[in-house]
């Protein structure tokens, strides 16, 4: 793939995340805003200590949250097209829509479902502030060695697979993946700083509100850089064309 074809599919991965990332939005508005304030309402119920808000809550969830999002979304747009423009030809005989899933739904598991299972999002007033570095830390090294092991079951898929056969290898893959990622759950230290009077189902709502954002996400990006990447790699042939190739196709004698 020449450098010309890198920088389209680049600039279109920035372009879908950015849609992506406005469909997303919509959903955090609607499902996980909600959350958000019934977690602070109950922290100011249950806490006397109140500082000052450098930033308004109104701010905070609309032209923040959207910052966010859109930001988020045109970043890691970018980064998976630079992953499909490795991936595309190297993973199998996948199309360019396949393997746009393929790469979206990797970034799925890999980046958030993975680290989400061993240290799940939790909404304002759980967590001790003292150890919102150490939280952030593990967080952050759950996902990168959630991605090394899964560069390495692909790895190890496509290194089994002439002895073993593609289904075979990919199977062993995975389950190799499933055991390194259990060894890293082990022995990560868990948190758990929920306090006791905290509503389980705001934990839960709030948590179910992080994955359906991030699914939205993901989903929309696979399916909006599919098809802008197709549409280059594989152009629709020109109306005049496609006229001959029927005409051609017609006129052919038939044995």
């Amino acid at each position: 793939m020449n450098s010309v074809s890198v920088r389209a599919l680049l600039v279109r991965g920035m372009l879908a995340g950015l849609a992506a990332g406005a469909i997303a939005l919509v959903v955090a508005y609607l499902l996980g805003e909600p959350r958000v304030d019934s977690a602070i309402a109950f922290e100011d119920a249950h806490s006397h200590e109140h500082g000052m808000e450098v930033v308004s809550r109104s701010l905070q969830s609309t032209a923040g949250l959207a910052t966010g999002v859109l930001v988020f979304g045109v970043a890691v747009g970018g980064i998976a097209a630079l992953a499909f423009c490795f991936a595309l030809g190297r993973i199998g005989g996948f199309g360019p829509r396949a393997t746009a899933a393929l790469i979206s739904f990797g970034a799925l598991l890999t980046v958030y479902v993975v680290p989400f299972l061993k240290y799940p999002a939790n909404p304002p007033s759980v967590g001790e502030p003292d150890t919102i570095g150490q939280r952030t830390t593990l967080y952050f090294l759950m996902i990168a060695l959630s991605v090394l092991v899964a560069v390495a079951a692909v790895i190890l898929g496509k290194r089994l697979a002439p002895r073993l056969g593609n289904w075979n290898a990919t199977v062993a893959a995975g389950a190799a993946f499933l055991v390194a990622v259990g060894l890293a759950y082990a022995f990560l230290p868990a948190t758990n700083e929920v306090p006791k009077d905290f509503p389980a189902t705001l934990l839960w709502q709030f948590r179910l509100s992080a994955i359906a954002i991030q699914l939205t996400l993901w989903t929309s990006f696979g399916l909006l850089f599919g098809h802008l990447a197709e549409r280059l790699l594989i152009p629709a042939p020109a109306p005049g064309a496609a006229k001959k190739t029927k005409a051609a196709r017609a006129a052919a004698p038939v044995n």
